[in-house]
């Protein structure tokens, strides 16, 4: 049998899914509906489109060859999807509702009318737009005050950030909730101080890409050379620092005022476009078109799709190593997720950076893996007993063992156990166990009993000793 978590060992129940509801299921909505899945939600979709649930489908595959990789921690069990008939069967008992419907006022507005005649009066309602300010859409709502903006990006599974946009009639308390569920999805809520038409982020965007399209009508650079000089060059920049911080840098020593003073007068030189833009004409879309199938080199959208989250996941995890920008966030999920790992299975996924040149799994990878779960162990053993009862168990020793070698993207489950205790000493034996039941590698770990006060070593307390005995006998009885 296989080895298990302690947590599995318990009897207390699961709590109850918290539940979301999608209005509109294409690439937006599909996204939400995978970060909400797979961070533990129920989620109900509702999208009229007879193929949304082909197109979901597809989104999801992303999501879970992607997602899990961001993580050192396993992800939460994955929630459970229901395609719903209508937007009231989908509304109805969710905690919070996203409208992913198309850019029209006309259509949004009739979408929360239905929205509100099915949702609980504490639901929350979010929408996706890029552009229009919630004021606009709250006209002819029951109650404006829980309609606000969560504009999100593409790939939402993966990119964390969401602008969250009140108006006058918004009070801050349902921004706060908002950016509360956010931060337990792994995202990063951006509360927008006061709203504006698209935002923050599509402002920026807009302005190089009005800037990008006069360089392709005037011939000036074709759609990859404009691409190329984004990824190749500023783009890198801007994912680890910004903007305003990389032209901090720029300014020297003397910083962001010297860097005024040396460029600004440089804004009032004719070089950008940004007030126009140029007919799309349909020479241009063509031109325009022609230029990307080149560019595309024949791959699909579905192929680029899986590439553009392979490289998502291979920069944000870089960024992990340095606590930096979306590092440091992802560092923080991760720190979240183990502390909710004691209460289901534990669940990880191999990574391309888990793999030495042989495919072997990294000594120093399965090590911190195995002390992550030894500390997870600690923790539970100690958990609801008044201050560890004066003491706490440390690791003196460990070592691993590799078994086989798995390949990236593959779902293994971390199963930790007493092996042995006597005294002050304890031994937990892990096993990592990939999902057809091939055992990757073990370890064991020795620990031992700390008085908090004298630093002494010493048998555990009875309370202590009395859990370490009940997870013995659950242990035995399942054997």
């Amino acid at each position: 049998m296989a080895l298990k978590h302690p947590s599995e060992l318990a009897a207390s129940p699961q709590p109850e899914r918290r539940r979301a509801a999608l209005i509109g299921g294409g690439v937006i909505g599909g996204g939400w509906a995978a970060r909400f899945l797979l961070m533990g939600w129920d989620v109900a979709v509702f999208d009229p489109d007879p193929e949304a649930e082909r197109k979901l489908g597809a989104v999801l595959e992303n999501a879970r060859a992607a997602l899990p990789r961001l993580y050192d921690a396993p992800l939460p069990p994955e929630g459970r999807l229901r395609i719903a008939g209508s937007i009231a069967e989908a509304a109805a008992g969710a905690e919070w509702i996203q409208e992913s419907a198309p850019e029209r006022l006309e259509v949004k507005r009739a979408i929360y009318r239905e929205i509100e005649a099915a949702a609980g009066p504490q639901a929350l309602i979010g929408s996706s737009t890029s552009g229009f300010k919630p004021s606009e859409l709250q006209v002819g709502a029951a109650d404006p005050a829980r309609l606000f903006v969560a504009h999100p990006f593409n790939p939402v599974y993966l990119l964390p950030l969401v602008e969250l946009v009140g108006s006058d009639a918004t009070p801050a308390v349902m921004l706060d909730r908002a950016a509360a569920i956010l931060d337990g999805l792994g995202m990063r809520p951006l509360k927008v101080r006061r709203e504006i038409d698209a935002h923050i982020a599509d402002r920026l965007l807009e302005a190089v890409w009005r800037e990008g399209l006069w360089l392709v009508h005037d011939g000036v650079a074709t759609t990859e050379e404009i691409d190329d000089a984004i990824r190749f060059g500023f783009g890198l920049r801007w994912a680890q620092m910004g903007l305003f911080e990389t032209y901090r840098i720029a300014g020297g020593e003397a910083g962001m005022r010297h860097f005024l003073q040396q460029f600004g007068p440089a804004l009032k030189w004719p070089w950008t476009k940004l007030m126009d833009t140029p007919e799309l004409s349909d020479q241009l879309i063509e031109t325009i078109a022609a230029q990307s199938d080149a560019q595309a080199q024949g791959r699909s959208v579905r192929e680029l799709e899986r590439a553009r989250d392979a490289n998502l996941v291979a920069m944000m995890r870089a960024l992990k190593g340095t606590d930096w920008g979306a590092g440091r966030l992802l560092n923080a999920v991760d720190g979240a997720l183990g502390a909710g790992a004691l209460e289901g299975e534990s669940l990880v996924t191999i990574d391309a950076d888990w793999l030495d040149g042989g495919g072997a799994i990294r000594e120093a990878r399965l090590a911190a893996l195995f002390e992550s779960a030894t500390e997870a162990c600690v923790g539970w053993i100690s958990a609801d007993i008044a201050e560890g009862a004066a003491g706490r168990y440390a690791q003196t020793k460990s070592k691993t063992r590799r078994l086989a070698s798995p390949a990236i993207g593959d779902r293994a489950s971390v199963a930790t156990r007493i092996a042995s205790r006597r005294g002050a000493k304890l031994r937990l034996a892990h096993a990592l166990v990939r999902a057809d039941g091939t055992a990757l590698a073990t370890g064991e770990s020795e620990l031992t009993f700390v008085c908090a006060e004298t630093r002494e070593v010493r048998p555990p307390s009875r309370p202590v000793a009395r859990r370490l005995t009940e997870i013995a006998r659950a242990q035995a009885s399942i054997d």
